[in-house]
């Protein structure tokens, strides 16, 4: 019973068993509402008093007849001071106003046993009378087998092959609902050993199937978080390794006798880089916070662009690098550190990766029910194959793994993040020359004031 196959099994079976015990209960009653009275003898008396007032005597005796030939029961139709109609003579008062036996649980229970049969050992007496009392009939049932007396069991051969086909059925209906179960529960088991790569892969279309389907969503989630912070605890580790080797360089230099400052100026650049790194990490950690705990302000975007592009022009000056910016008036509801760091963090991007002389064009435009941000530099662009991994943390471009541009992967990360905690989305696409990168922040909803009811006073 501690299986949920097996307990599915026997409720199936429990309920085939109440269900045909129920079946024959109520068809027992029904019967019995048909025949009231005294049952079957009720029934008979009709038969009886019909065959008596039709066809006389040799009516009466061919029923009587029958009815001794199928039963065995001595039976008579009586007048009502219970004489036999026949006039044979013979009185059957005795019988008829006889005391009748009290109910008994047994009458109530022998419906819900259908296939006992119970041998009482004597005979068994039926009584039914006409409403006006003018007709009894009498029915003495002999004793079917002496031998035999109590109860016995009698099940047809046909019921048994339907109670085994009613359990094979109920087997095959507790295994289909229970299968699914126990492969999930093996895939759970094999995903929690290790094997991530473990999945339901159900094919049904009911409620389990749905639940399977769930749970190779989470598999495949799981998967993918736990491949991400292995790649994330290797691309930290490649990070400051190299730093602390050249450290360590330094420090060695100092030592014997090299030339202390520019040893100590490499102290102070590796520990720089050490510290922007460190910083942009607490960023990372920041961003993936709880989103509820953003502080929100009334931002004036066309502001914020304007401003960061404007700061940006020192360093687009120096790379030879034209910045041209085109807003329109954008007001919205978010943080304005984060935003101006992921805005930064693109156009800077922007301007490090564009030849000199080229241009970094920044537009501000409202679509539908968002702003949307355009950054395009016309440079080389990147690989079709890194754009959907342009946005994860320490992902750089194969050919700019060497660093020679200064960053660590993580700027487009910080600002993704960012902006997806504004409610809106980040994305990239070659053009060919050049890279465009686009945000999408949604307007603030803007809910009309009420115009308060105008009441008049009395003078």
């Amino acid at each position: 019973m501690r299986t949920l196959f097996t307990k599915i099994l026997l409720w199936f079976l429990l309920t085939v068993v109440v269900t045909s015990l129920a079946t024959f209960y109520v068809s027992s009653i029904f019967q019995g509402s048909r025949n009231p009275g005294s049952g079957p003898a009720r029934f008979e008396l009709r038969e009886a008093r019909a065959a008596w007032e039709l066809e006389g005597q040799q009516g009466l005796d061919r029923f009587l007849g029958r009815l001794k030939d199928a039963t065995g029961a001595d039976a008579a139709l009586t007048d009502g001071s219970g004489l036999d109609v026949r006039g044979n003579g013979r009185d059957w008062s005795k019988v008829i106003h006889a005391p009748q036996p009290r109910f008994s649980l047994r009458q109530f229970f022998l419906p819900l046993l259908p296939f006992v049969r119970i041998e009482s050992g004597r005979a068994q007496t039926a009584v039914a009378e006409t409403i006006d009392k003018k007709y009894y009939f009498v029915a003495v049932y002999p004793v079917r087998d002496p031998s035999r007396e109590g109860w016995s069991v009698e099940v047809q051969r046909g019921t048994w092959w339907m109670l085994g086909i009613f359990a094979l059925l109920c087997y095959a209906l507790a295994r289909q609902l229970t299968s699914p179960l126990r492969k999930m529960q093996k895939t759970i088991e094999r995903f929690g050993k290790g094997d991530f790569t473990a999945r339901v892969n159900s094919r049904r279309a009911d409620e389990l199937g749905q639940l399977a389907r769930t749970v190779d969503q989470m598999a495949e989630r799981i998967e993918g978080l736990v491949k991400a912070q292995r790649r994330l605890l290797q691309d930290i580790s490649h990070e400051l390794r190299s730093p602390l080797a050249r450290l360590g360089v330094a420090v060695e230099l100092a030592r014997g006798g090299g030339d202390p400052d520019t040893a100590f100026n490499r102290i102070e650049r590796e520990a720089d880089r050490l510290n922007v790194l460190v910083g942009e990490l607490i960023q990372v950690t920041r961003a993936e916070g709880d989103p509820a705990g953003l502080a929100t302000e009334p931002v004036r975007l066309d502001q914020l662009v304007s401003t960061i592009v404007g700061d940006a022009h020192i360093e687009a000056q120096r790379h030879n690098i034209t910045l041209k910016v085109d807003t329109c008036e954008a007001d919205m509801e978010g943080n304005p550190e984060l935003l101006r760091r992921a805005i930064e963090n693109i156009v800077r991007n922007a301007i490090r990766y564009s030849p000199e002389g080229e241009t970094v064009e920044v537009t501000l435009r409202r679509s539908g029910s968002v702003y949307r941000i355009s950054v395009r530099d016309f440079g080389q662009g990147v690989p079709d194959e890194a754009l959907a991994h342009l946005f994860d943390p320490f992902y750089r471009v194969e050919k700019d793994r060497g660093r020679t541009s200064g960053g660590v992967g993580l700027g487009l990360a910080i600002a993704k993040r960012a902006v997806e905690l504004h409610h809106g989305m980040m994305r990239a696409s070659n053009q060919r020359p050049g890279l465009l990168v686009e945000i999408d922040l949604p307007e603030p909803v803007v809910v009309p004031e009420r115009t308060p009811a105008l009441t008049s006073s009395a003078s």
